[in-house]
């Protein structure tokens, strides 16, 4: 008996150790390398595996007591993935609480008018809070995969930041951009202006994504559209430099040359007549809008300036006499 009380005993004093020891851990501050600390919890962590990630970003000294603090409330499966701002003066009760109720920031990523879908795929592939389901996917699979009827990606999504918590999926993101560019491109087809060549909302998308390339320029946006759409009422070819440059792929090194331009693809405007096949990139809003709503113009050809702006004629003469000014001014 007086051994078996000793044990109770002994058990007793451990326990309010224990207690105590858990109570002094709980409140005491985080000793963090930096103020803020992202902290990054991925899918399918496990408690051990979150401690150990904790004392690998000097967040925490050892993880058992964070381990046994989470255990004792009975919340080891409730930690949620995501990303958290760890702040000066947290305690370690406070990290607790933060991780089982999913109090996460946003990250974000941004897609920027004029880029490829390679240029897409690339961003969302690099960016590790983002849960990466489409990595091993052609471009077609993603397309089935998020419920897209084309069969090619190019320009179907809408560039622009968007916002999401850690560990939603590549998929989930493009899905999100691509519904917002059938929203938009929707809104602006059934606003357009009367009178213009296109038989669907994807042609105008094409030719606007060919405005994207062509200038940033917003000002001049509407018309570099009136040009394109002014050669293809002549039936001339649109012969624009980015769609050449589309169609060479990697084999593009920064240099176009003349023989790049005699090389037939189906994205060579100076070989094919009309518009190429696809988009050759994302367009914004703003050359969406000035493919649908172009300048009331009759110009036929544009040239550098070499500000970034350029130089519109009406006839061939005119625009040879500009390309030999804005020549001679930059050499």
């Amino acid at each position: 008996m007086r051994l078996l009380r000793k044990l109770v005993l002994i058990g007793i004093f451990a326990g309010l150790a224990l207690f105590g020891w858990m109570v002094h851990f709980a409140e005491q501050p985080l000793n963090l390398p930096e103020t803020p600390h992202d902290l990054v919890l991925k899918h399918g962590s496990s408690l051990r595996g979150i401690a150990q990630q904790l004392v690998s970003e000097r967040v925490l000294s050892e993880p058992w007591s964070f381990m046994l603090l989470v255990r004792a409330y009975g919340m080891a499966s409730a930690v949620k993935a995501g990303n958290y701002q760890l702040e000066e003066g947290m305690t370690a009760y406070d990290l607790y609480q933060m991780i089982t109720s999913g109090s996460t920031v946003q990250r974000g990523i941004t897609f920027i008018e004029g880029w490829t879908f390679k240029q897409m795929r690339e961003a969302l592939n690099a960016d590790e809070s983002i849960r990466h389901l489409s990595m091993h996917l052609s471009d077609a699979e993603i397309l089935a995969q998020i419920g897209a009827a084309e069969t090619m990606p190019e320009g179907l999504f809408f560039p622009d930041s968007y916002y999401f918590s850690s560990g939603m999926s590549d998929l989930e993101i493009l899905k999100r951009a691509y519904q917002t560019m059938q929203r938009k491109l929707d809104i602006a087809w059934r606003l357009r202006d009367t009178a213009l060549p296109y038989a669907t909302p994807y042609q105008a998308l094409t030719m606007a994504s060919i405005v994207e390339k062509e200038t940033g320029r917003s000002d001049e946006r509407p018309l570099i559209a009136r040009v394109f759409l002014n050669r293809l009422r002549l039936g001339m070819r649109l012969q624009t430099d980015p769609t050449v440059i589309y169609g060479m792929g990697d084999q593009f090194d920064g240099n176009l040359r003349k023989k790049d331009l005699l090389t037939d693809t189906p994205y060579n405007t100076y070989t094919r007549s009309g518009l190429p096949p696809t988009p050759i990139a994302m367009p914004g809003l703003a050359a969406i809008e000035a493919a649908l709503h172009p300048a009331a113009s009759d110009a036929l050809y544009f040239v550098g300036k070499g500000d970034g702006s350029h130089a519109f004629s009406a006839t061939l003469s005119e625009h040879n006499r500009a390309v030999g000014h804005y020549q001679l001014k930059r050499n």
